[in-house]
């Protein structure tokens, strides 16, 4: 937003809101919609208006329409304050009081939804490095390693987009593996300070109370005129049941606080009269994004089209006035953007270690029908084991509205069914609700018949989707959807009014309470070994050398992957949780983690049954030679490690005797791997 727009905003006449650029109406989204009406508009109010107030907000395009009545000379002010407007010697009085008011309503606002972030997260903030979501703990290691990266990329320089520091010596492409530069790098003195644990809780907590508050200031200026509407809205969209449900593993996912501002720039095309600037602004945007989360910037650019077509499809006169700005604003937009993101783009499509598609495992994620009437397993009202088979897995539920919400949802639509926003959203949320069913639709785990998804999956960018996620966007229309009701049931003007507010309120209670959102579910996980946090790991490892944690590191067992990113990286490690092209060939389908490891897959095993392997000469050549494959100059036992004992003498089975230092088993194979020898 340019400071200009940011001034002219809040003005308390909407004309004298209005730049010589562009229309924004406190009813309607700015560009497409500045002439917008519902069919039926609410009564006048009652309450004396400034004198001096025009009888209806002016458009570029002629006089007000039905929809947008009369409106009191501040938008957000209160009642009484509206009353005493008699003479020319208060205004500035009000202006100041009406200036103060909103800076204390959007303060009150973003201080309950921190507060309601932190007490989503506060299991976590209790011991950010003991605890971990109680199931999938690959994810939080696994960002844990990618904000490590980012400290050295500020400290060291290191290359942003591909590092050798896990799955040596193939590396791991971080462009294709949404590494959240945007968001590591801004927290490096907080990693560089606390470690990054503490640094995803922060970004977690930031994440949910961003978005809400994001999307709070964008409705509460663009769209609704109530306060209670907006913040309704963005409690929505920053606290859903989708959202809370990534929250535990997905800090990029949530981080969605550039998406409203995204949304408003790209409807400000529409009707932009400077649409290389606005383009350009919207670039930076774009770009802003495509380092936090690329998948959730795809389906922002689609939902806004569908949004867009939808209402073409209403009215598509309005197609003649928006063709011309939308069209030079978008393609100002893939141009600066394009630029911008051209050289990263190419790393992730055509760089090392580069994949295209998804690996199989989920690729045909999808949400079943009865999803959409349960409520979020990390809610109020949820249950895990109620939610099984509804959900590809407890870190994908993106629907699960249930009943309640659900049928208002639909209640709305057909209350408000006759103005223009309200059938686009309705179109545009349904639209991607059907596609998030994924390629097989399912009614309690029940197979019905074959989803569109079916037709689109493997088609350029779709075919790394993952389609239960279109149910983010859905959720994003119910929140606008609630917005909007919230806002018309204020506005009515019947002869019991308190009534009408009671009963909206009780409304929203029945409605969001069951997917109220509680804390997150958390479960202890061992602590990073003193022998790597004494630093007593360096007397053995060089710089072209790696430490093999014992299991190796993979999608189910990621605590060598905490251990390097306590150090920032220091050490390499082999293997890890990460996609790459399958068996290591670029260019090949996606896969989680590297080349398949034998060794690996076998000491896995042991780590998982406790059974030990009868090994012989040949398996035990196979084992040196991936250890001089991955040049390593120790191998780590913890201790405290699930099965320790039958992996311990597994591994001196097959390399010889170790020697217990501090908490871990280490086996010196410096003698092993050395090349020269």
């Amino acid at each position: 937003m340019t400071p200009a727009e940011s001034r002219a905003l809040p003005a308390p006449h909407p004309e004298a809101a209005t730049g010589p650029d562009e229309m924004v109406s406190y009813r309607t989204p700015g560009g497409l919609f500045a002439a917008t009406a519902p069919t039926e508009a609410p009564a006048e109010p009652e309450a004396p208006t400034d004198p001096d107030a025009p009888s209806g907000p002016a458009t570029p395009s002629g006089p007000a329409t039905p929809s947008e009545p009369a409106a009191p000379a501040a938008p957000h002010a209160p009642a009484e304050d509206v009353a005493v407007a008699d003479g020319a010697e208060v205004v500035p009085t009000r202006a100041r009081w009406r200036r103060w008011t909103r800076r204390r309503q959007h303060l009150a606002v973003g201080g309950l939804f921190l507060l309601a972030a932190l007490w989503v997260t506060s299991r976590i903030w209790l011991d950010p490095s003991g605890r971990v979501a109680s199931l999938y703990t690959g994810d939080p290691a696994q960002v844990q390693f990618f904000l490590a990266h980012s400290v050295r990329v500020v400290l060291h320089g290191e290359y942003p987009f591909y590092t050798e520091q896990f799955n040596y010596p193939d590396g791991v492409n971080l462009m294709a593996n949404t590494a959240v530069l945007a968001l590591g790098i801004p927290m490096v003195p907080v990693t560089l300070l606390f470690g990054p644990a503490v640094s995803f809780v922060v970004l977690v907590t930031l994440g949910l109370a961003g978005t809400a508050m994001a999307w709070y200031l964008m409705l509460s200026r663009h769209l609704v005129r109530t306060p209670l509407a907006a913040a309704v809205g963005g409690w929505f969209c920053g606290f859903s049941p989708a959202m809370l449900s990534h929250a535990s593993w997905h800090p990029n996912i949530i981080s969605q606080f550039l998406l409203p501002f995204i949304v408003w720039r790209a409807l400000v095309l529409t009707r932009s009269r400077r649409p290389v600037r606005d383009g350009a602004l919207l670039a930076l945007l774009v770009t802003a994004q495509a380092f936090i989360n690329e998948e959730i910037l795809l389906f922002t650019a689609l939902a806004c089209g569908v949004f867009l077509l939808a209402v073409l499809a209403q009215e598509p006169a309005r197609w003649s006035a928006a063709w011309r700005p939308l069209g030079i604003g978008v393609v100002t937009c893939a141009l600066l953007a394009g630029a911008l993101l051209a050289y990263p783009l190419y790393v992730q499509f055509a760089g090392p270690m580069a994949y295209h598609g998804l690996s199989d495992a989920v690729k045909d994620y999808g949400n079943d029908i009865a999803a959409f009437f349960a409520p979020g397993s990390p809610t109020l009202g949820g249950n895990q084991r109620a939610n099984i088979n509804l959900a590809p897995n407890y870190s994908e539920e993106n629907a699960f509205f249930g009943w309640s919400l659900s049928m208002l949802a639909i209640g709305i639509v057909v209350w408000l069914r006759r103005e223009l926003i309200v059938r686009a959203l309705a179109v545009t949320g349904l639209f991607f609700a059907v596609l998030s069913l994924g390629e097989r639709v399912s009614w309690w785990d029940r197979e019905l018949v074959s989803g569109p998804w079916q037709l689109l999956v493997h088609l350029p960018l779709l075919d790394a989707v993952v389609p239960t996620r279109f149910g983010l966007i859905t959720s994003v229309v119910i929140g606008l959807l609630l917005a909007l009701a919230v806002e018309r049931a204020w506005a009515l003007r019947p002869a019991d009014r308190r009534t009408v507010r009671t009963l909206t309120a009780a409304g929203l209670a029945f409605a969001l309470l069951p997917i109220a959102p509680m804390p997150l579910r958390m479960v202890s996980r061992p602590p990073v070994p003193d022998f790597i946090t004494a630093d007593r790991w360096r007397a053995y490892v060089g710089p072209d050398q790696t430490l093999v944690p014992i299991p190796v590191p993979s999608m189910g067992n990621t605590h060598g992957m905490r251990w390097a990113a306590t150090t920032n990286l220091d050490f390499k490690i082999p293997g890890g949780y990460f996609l790459a092209p399958r068996n290591g060939n670029t260019g090949d389908a996606g896969r989680f983690g590297g080349r398949p490891s034998g060794v690996g897959q076998m000491l896995e095993e042991v780590a998982t049954t406790g059974r030990m392997p009868k090994l012989d000469d040949r398996q035990r050549r196979r084992f040196t030679d991936e250890l001089r494959h991955w040049r390593a100059a120790i191998l780590v036992l913890p201790l405290r490690q699930q099965n320790a004992e039958p992996l311990r003498r597994t591994v001196e089975d097959l390399v010889g005797p170790g020697r217990q230092e501090l908490d871990v088993w280490v086996w010196d194979v410096r003698a092993l791997t050395d090349r020269s020898v």
